[in-house]
């Protein structure tokens, strides 16, 4: 594609929005709006922070008196990529706060082959059951082929995600969902980075009619590309009529202190490395850099860009670590690499 961004673009002077990015606007010095709502909350947000990390405490020590963990039984399902964020908060979870882990794994026809091993790895030297779920290939490359043609979902998605990774999230966070239901496991643990969901979202019961509405937001546009076999990766009635088997949700990187070297040295020691063959938003999937370039071609903005400028802001990563990771060249090799798997020509 044409340079991005090309030299005209304007690009907040704090942190890494672009100005196509929606509704963005920019003051005399090139601060973004999004910067200068942020202005001078930093030190709050930290004790809100601390906040967080004290109810989930109470959380666990709740549902230990209630004997939902500890018990012999899960007590938190992990979704589980093989990526540094995922590793990291899988280890986490089990290490500081003694949960018994069953860690998910869903299979998208693109997981790097390091990857696989650092899943083997990582669950093999933390004693941590394994499970690995892949939908069959022609399914997958229906919905992933549609997801790149044309949109598919809410306007207001696109800010967070490529329409591809909303997709294929969508069916990560609804297969881990059903099993937790269907196993009562009271917890569901995301290594989501501070940029990726707010903090808000860190510790969240899900409530049934909630979870119906987010799902038929995916369901809906996914069952109109690939037809109802969709339905099986999606909660039913039966599910919706058991609201006490519901879980939490968790992602404890939005408390804990999130730095990118220091996840990387403790998760080594774990056995994990580094892949090569990912491009500079993932470590663990190869579809992630087409999906960048779909994206940019049909918005020019990065999709990473909210989640990249928000930790800028809150000061876990360096601007100029952010704008590499936003501004830098496109692997046009993976991404040729994927349009030959999904049977894409060039555009």
């Amino acid at each position: 594609m044409s340079s991005y961004p090309d030299s005209e673009m304007k690009i907040c002077s704090v942190c890494v929005l672009p100005e196509t990015f929606p509704g963005i606007r920019f003051d005399a010095e090139g601060v973004c709006s999004h910067c200068q709502g942020f202005s001078g909350k930093r030190e709050a947000r930290e004790g809100e922070k601390e906040e967080y990390r004290k109810r989930f405490h109470s959380l666990l020590d709740s549902l230990f008196r209630d004997g939902r963990i500890r018990n012999g039984s899960y007590d938190i399902l992990m979704a589980y990529s093989g990526g540094k964020d995922s590793t990291y908060t899988m280890a986490l979870l089990m290490k500081r706060y003694g949960l018994r882990v069953l860690a998910v794994s869903f299979d998208n026809g693109f997981l790097s082959g390091t990857a696989v091993e650092n899943i083997r790895r990582v669950t093999d030297g933390l004693g941590i059951d394994h499970l690995s779920f892949k939908p069959r290939w022609e399914l997958l490359k229906t919905i992933f082929r549609t997801s790149a043609e044309r949109e598919l979902y809410a306007p207001k998605s696109l800010e967070r995600a490529s329409t591809i990774c909303t997709s294929c999230m969508g069916l990560v966070k609804s297969v881990c969902m059903k099993m937790a239901v269907e196993m009562s496991i009271p917890l569901i643990g995301y290594g989501w980075s501070p940029g990726q969901a707010p903090l808000h979202s860190a510790l969240m019961r899900n409530n049934p009619s909630l979870v119906r509405m987010a799902q038929q937001a995916v369901l809906t546009p996914l069952r109109a590309v690939a037809g109802s076999e969709v339905d099986a990766y999606f909660l039913t009635d039966r599910h919706y009529a058991l609201p006490e088997r519901f879980p939490y949700n968790v992602h404890p990187m939005a408390w804990e202190p999130y730095r990118e070297k220091s996840i990387l040295d403790g998760i080594r020691e774990l056995g994990w490395t580094a892949p090569r063959d990912t491009d500079s938003n993932s470590t663990n999937c190869l579809l992630n850099a087409y999906a960048n370039e779909v994206h940019l071609r049909r918005y020019r903005f990065h999709p990473y860009a909210m989640e990249i400028a928000s930790m800028v802001r809150a000061g876990v990563m360096e601007r100029s670590e952010g704008y590499r990771k936003i501004y830098g060249a496109q692997p046009e090799g993976m991404i040729r690499e994927v349009r030959e798997k999904l049977g894409v020509a060039c555009p």
